[in-house]
């Protein structure tokens, strides 16, 4: 009989991430993850012990289960494999509208305080106009300063060539599809990254609050501690605090927990840890330590790669899980000189 991680009721679609192994290094009944309900989860794990894979396994359930889907930003491009499945499509350079981001998001990702002239410009066009095009339109022909709309017009001029802002880019409809959709962000820069991750996660959350949705989302991103900052805390720390009452889950992957913010570990109700080995990492876990877990969760941490402790709130309990093997190619690994 399967243990199911984050359920208080037996019903619903869930997805198997592996099976229970014992100290003696015996694999037992296998262990599942809820999905009938929202969730916000974190894996953690120094490099190459396995959190990239274990979140691949979650997308690969989402794939299979009805009334999910999943949306995963790749900033590494490991995840392509997911598409041999069948039941994912890889974007591989993903574009967003730009009137998916807000005024404020826009001063922040161009660096201009809203309470200067050339920031307060600009969050004016951000308002009015929906298209980047029609933003650069709109500050040559504003009433402003010279310095200001020359200002304005060279950092719009430099958002342009990300690359990343296109009217017809990622919708709301295109990202609640059946197939889990994999964004390859790995040719972004950093600005890039956040603007796509900014919006989707916008996206979702609104869509879920201001509409009926055909199934529940689930936003998976990998090396999130690149991307809980800047323009995209914001949104999501909305989906980490207020996203399990519209049903948007969260899925946060890190080599790094220390470099996460705290509301990343304390809102999460599930805790999958592979192998850490820095004190600030395992220390950052610690601080979510629950009572029940009745010992250190250094204590806790596995050795072997592909094995993980697995913290559940819902049921408060914690157990150590073998990671099943994926159906689907995965791309993490690193090149090998003599394979060269």
């Amino acid at each position: 009989m399967s243990h199911v991680l984050g359920r208080t009721a037996q019903a619903g679609p869930t997805v198997e991430l592996g099976s229970f192994l014992a100290r003696d290094g015996s694999e037992g009944a296998s262990v599942a993850l809820d999905l009938d309900r929202p969730h916000v989860s974190l894996f953690a794990g120094k490099r190459g012990s396995g959190k990239s894979y274990t979140l691949g396994v979650l997308a690969e359930g989402l794939a299979a289960a009805r009334g999910v889907t999943g949306v995963v930003i790749d900033p590494m491009g490991v995840f392509s494999g997911l598409k041999a499945g069948g039941e994912a499509t890889v974007v591989p350079a993903p574009t967003v509208a730009a009137d998916a981001l807000e005024p404020r998001d826009w001063c922040e990702l161009l660096d201009l305080d809203p309470a200067s002239q050339a920031g307060a410009l600009l969050w004016q066009v951000a308002e009015s106009a929906q298209t980047l095009e029609g933003m650069q339109r709109a500050v040559t022909e504003a009433d402003a300063p010279r310095a200001a709309i020359r200002a304005v017009a060279n950092h719009l001029t430099l958002a342009d060539e990300w690359a990343v802002f296109n009217p017809d880019g990622l919708d709301a409809e295109r990202l609640l599809e059946p197939a889990v959709t994999v964004l390859d962000t790995s040719k972004l820069t950093d600005q890039a990254l956040s603007v796509v991750t900014a919006a989707v996660a916008r996206t979702l959350y609104e869509t879920a609050v201001s509409e009926s949705i055909p199934r529940l989302p689930w936003l998976l991103i990998d090396e999130a501690q690149s991307v809980l900052d800047g323009i995209a805390e914001g949104p999501l720390r909305t989906i980490l605090t207020r996203g399990r009452h519209p049903g948007v889950s969260l899925a946060l992957a890190t080599q790094r927990p220390a470099a996460l913010p705290p509301v990343a570990i304390s809102q999460a109700d599930l805790i999958c840890s592979h192998r850490l080995t820095a004190t600030a990492d395992i220390d950052a876990l610690a601080t979510a330590r629950p009572t029940y877990l009745g010992e250190s969760i250094q204590d806790r941490l596995p050795d072997g790669v592909g094995e993980a402790v697995v913290i559940d709130d819902t049921t408060e309990s914690a157990v150590t899980v073998q990671i099943r093997e994926r159906h689907t190619p995965h791309g993490g690994d690193s090149p090998r000189a003599k394979d060269a």
